[in-house]
């Protein structure tokens, strides 16, 4: 939405980002699940929301080598892209809404969204992301997707989310994935708050 686009630019543009309250130093969490999915370092991972992420840093740096990026923010993008330097050649970047974005089909051999899903408060947004994971990820490819837990916040950068316990997540997605696991985080902010956070980690039926 031209409105959504408008509100992360303006984040991005006048807040550091390390600053803002989703901020890690390292994504240890989220690499933990990939690396405990067992695929291989030239496997093909999306990572949903990943604009100003270090994730993508941190996977480069334990060796994987074919890493998309997708965000709705150019400032985001951009601000990756200046500190990986010469490694920014190396990553596919997309500037898109991914409840719009044309994804290629069963591309994907894992997707992972920390705190992109639980801004999607409409059941129409919502589908629209599943259609699109389900479209682009591989059968039997490996699915991350992080949110606020059911005790964590109810609104983040002033705008409202939807939080989850892992069943409710999972439920969310339907029979088509396969819930393998699930992790609670207290992620601590910038500024020392605690927000809680769920990861649940599915396949895609299909091996």
């Amino acid at each position: 939405m031209i409105e959504s686009k408008k509100h992360w630019e303006n984040v991005y543009t006048t807040k550091p980002v390390n600053s803002v309250s989703w901020y890690q130093d390292h994504a240890e969490c989220s690499m933990s699940l990939i690396r405990n999915t067992g695929i291989s370092k030239s496997a093909s991972i999306i990572d949903v929301g990943g604009g100003a992420s270090k994730l993508v840093d941190d996977l480069m740096a334990d060796g994987y080598s074919n890493i998309t990026v997708l965000d709705l923010s150019a400032a985001a993008l951009s601000s990756t892209r200046q500190r990986l330097g010469s490694l920014a050649a190396k990553v596919h970047w997309l500037e898109t809404d991914v409840t719009k974005a044309e994804l290629p089909s069963h591309s994907y051999d894992l997707w992972h969204d920390r705190a992109v899903f639980h801004f999607l408060t409409e059941p129409q947004q919502r589908k629209a992301y599943i259609d699109n994971v389900f479209h682009s990820v591989k059968p039997g490819g490996h699915v991350i997707v992080a949110t606020f837990a059911e005790d964590g916040p109810t609104q983040c950068s002033g705008l409202p989310v939807v939080r989850y316990s892992a069943d409710g997540l999972h439920s969310q997605f339907g029979e088509a994935f396969r819930l393998v696991s699930h992790v609670n985080e207290a992620h601590q902010t910038p500024s020392g708050a605690v927000q809680k956070f769920v990861y649940c980690y599915c396949r895609v039926v299909g091996s």
